[in-house]
């Protein structure tokens, strides 16, 4: 698909869609076919099917950006801040429970850093935007001890599952040998 679903659009990504809008109706006023103008643009039939329902029914108006979906209530300067503390995480903020960036937990930061009143869909949306993503987290104690687990692992655990060899050699197949 041409149009990535991200969460809202910047300026430049919907003057980008508009322009393949406007370059579609020089298609329909030569009467080229659905299918043709949706392999072209690489978008789907039906998304093809409206715009030149749109053109019919309004002319190139009709195909026009209607202007901003949301509009981002951050500057980027606000956004640069907000990145940076994100990076420090949740604890330096209060938030010590657990070490996750929950959407809840940055509509807080941000009402606490700008004074900016978010949805948790609008922080959702305003994260997506700028390409950051959910993340699963690796559920590890904070008290993890990298090092200790490293040595045990190779002085420890051999002493205590020592290497066991079977009487037989094993096979990977799922059949029984033959009787013969």
């Amino acid at each position: 698909m041409q149009y990535a679903q991200r969460g809202g659009y910047t300026p430049e990504e919907q003057e980008r869609r508009e322009r393949l809008r406007m370059r579609a109706t020089e298609r329909f006023e030569r009467g080229e076919s659905v299918e043709a103008v949706a392999g072209e643009f690489r978008v789907t039939v039906p998304t093809v099917r409206r715009w030149r329902r749109q053109w019919r029914e309004g002319g190139v108006q009709a195909l026009r950006s209607k202007g901003p979906v949301s509009v981002e209530r951050l500057s980027a300067r606000q956004w640069a801040r907000l990145e940076q503390e994100l990076r420090r995480g949740p604890a330096v903020h209060g938030f010590t429970d657990d070490q996750r960036w929950t959407l809840k937990r940055v509509r807080t930061l941000i009402g606490r850093l700008f004074h900016i009143g978010y949805a948790v869909q609008g922080v959702w949306k305003l994260l997506r935007r700028h390409g950051w993503s959910c993340q699963v987290p690796v559920r590890r104690a904070v008290e993890r001890d990298e090092e200790a687990i490293e040595v045990w692992k190779e002085q420890v655990w051999p002493q205590v599952s020592p290497w066991q060899l079977t009487w037989a050699p094993t096979s990977a197949s799922r059949t029984r040998p033959g009787r013969g």
